[in-house]
């Protein structure tokens, strides 16, 4: 072999040296991220989990309105197991949510004249007479035994 084909051969190792080098570099970056990202799911869900219970007692003790209740916890639920959510038991605060999606808020609600406030107020008022119970049944079970129940994946 001459000395120039010894001196491209060692190059060339140097060459795919340095790259899998970087490669390894990028990979561990990688997990590094895959990492922090698990970890960021972990922690929103841990949140997630905590408000929900908040919510649920806060609604059982009679501090926070069913119907708004209702809402936030299904929208909670949504995003912190949507099996959990599409689960039966759980399946009154989808129609509550669904009976009141078409009711303006924050500024519109402001906006709306005292007739069209009582009109949505009285809707609400049935509707908390007619699922009362089912909610709180709802919500005693997510805090006994759906919250407990749910994987733990992120």
């Amino acid at each position: 072999m001459s000395e120039l084909t010894l001196l491209l051969l060692l190059a060339g190792a140097l060459l795919v040296l340095a790259l899998a080098a970087y490669a390894l570099h990028l990979w561990r970056r990688v997990w590094s991220q895959q990492r922090q990202l698990a970890q960021a799911a972990l922690e929103r869900r841990e949140r997630l989990g905590g408000d929900l219970q908040i919510l649920a007692g806060s609604l059982l003790e009679g501090q926070l309105p069913l119907i708004e209740g209702a809402i936030r916890i299904k929208v909670l639920l949504d995003n912190y197991d949507s099996t959990l959510s599409q689960d039966a038991r759980c399946e009154v605060f989808h129609h509550l949510f669904a009976a009141t999606a078409h009711v303006p808020t924050h500024a519109d609600w402001k906006a709306l004249d005292k007739a069209a406030r009582r009109q949505h107020e009285k809707h609400f008022n049935e509707l908390e007479l007619q699922h009362k119970a089912a909610a709180r049944a709802a919500a005693r079970w997510l805090l006994d035994e759906g919250l407990q129940q749910a994987p733990k994946r992120a």
